[in-house]
């Protein structure tokens, strides 16, 4: 990707050397190893309320939106400019590929007329406190609904390539992007509405977070998108997004029966990436009739 430095905090809490985690907790968190309809019907629903149309699709004009425009272009990579290399450019990527997305949620909002509060994004070691519970590096990336940040070990972006297979920086980008995903499920009430079918529909509980992680990475499909509308896209940087999206679907993870998938197959989890990738559009985000 070309990337720039970005001045000052940023998105990010950095937690860094402090420690403080053990097991992690009920966060919405990418798989580490082994491990429901109605879906549409809560986008529906919920972005009706939000945008005043259908965000599912189908609709005319003034029900659809693209959010790859309105965004400033990124600057060309200088000669001799950064890359993702070290924990301290890791970070500094990482700070950039926050901001980046959640600048693209805001123009999205905001074309709402509505205001998109911004996630934090808590960077730590070894382990840390959650509103989620206690988190450790064997947790993964996670976004935690109950005190609206996402998590992030920045020890899984060198996971994601030596036990993963997939390297690259925007790899570690797509990740990124899913968590911040979860952020806006959670703003537009999705994620509760989708416990609450979990609760009363137990059976196909599972179902219903597949459906849910499928539409996370659609809408870093879509940041994507509007990433390579500005030129910050590299070549090979869409293959490195869907490498990692198939390295952590839940067949290449050990569970091989969909009853126990809780973020979908490889083949899913590409398949949505580069729904959201050629779109560009969350209209094309609605993963309420997907079926494992």
């Amino acid at each position: 990707m070309r990337w720039k430095k970005v001045q000052g905090q940023g998105d990010m809490e950095d937690r860094r050397g402090q420690g403080g985690g053990m097991l992690g907790g009920g966060g919405l968190p990418i798989p580490m190893g082994k491990g429901a309809g109605g879906l549409g019907i809560i986008i529906a629903i919920v972005a009706a309320l939000l945008l005043g149309g259908n965000v599912i699709g189908g609709g005319g004009a003034d029900s659809g939106f693209s959010p790859g425009g309105g965004l400033q272009p990124a600057q060309p990579a200088a000669p001799g400019s950064q890359t993702a290399r070290g924990d301290d450019d890791l970070f500094e990527f990482t700070k950039f590929v926050s901001k980046d997305s959640q600048d693209m949620w805001t123009q999205v909002f905001s074309s709402a007329d509505r205001q998109y509060p911004r996630a934090p994004v808590v960077t730590f070691t070894s382990g840390t406190q959650t509103g989620c519970g206690p988190a450790s590096a064997a947790t993964g990336p996670f976004y935690c609904p109950a005190d609206n940040k996402v998590y992030l070990d920045l020890s899984f972006a060198q996971e994601l390539s030596r036990r993963f297979g997939a390297p690259g920086d925007f790899a570690w980008a797509y990740v990124i992007a899913h968590e911040i995903g979860h952020h806006v499920q959670a703003v537009l009430g999705i994620e509760g509405e989708v416990r609450q079918k979990q609760q009363s529909d137990p059976g196909n509980a599972n179902l219903y977070l597949v459906r849910l992680e499928l539409q996370a990475d659609c809408f870093a499909g879509v940041w994507a998108h509007s990433t390579y509308e500005r030129g910050v896209l590299e070549e090979g940087d869409v293959e490195e997004g869907l490498t990692a999206a198939s390295a952590v679907g839940d067949d290449r993870l050990g569970a091989r029966s969909p009853e126990q998938w809780t973020h979908g197959s490889a083949a899913l989890r590409t398949e949505w990436f580069r729904k959201g990738f050629e779109s560009g559009d969350v209209n094309d985000c609605d993963t309420g009739s997907v079926d494992v």
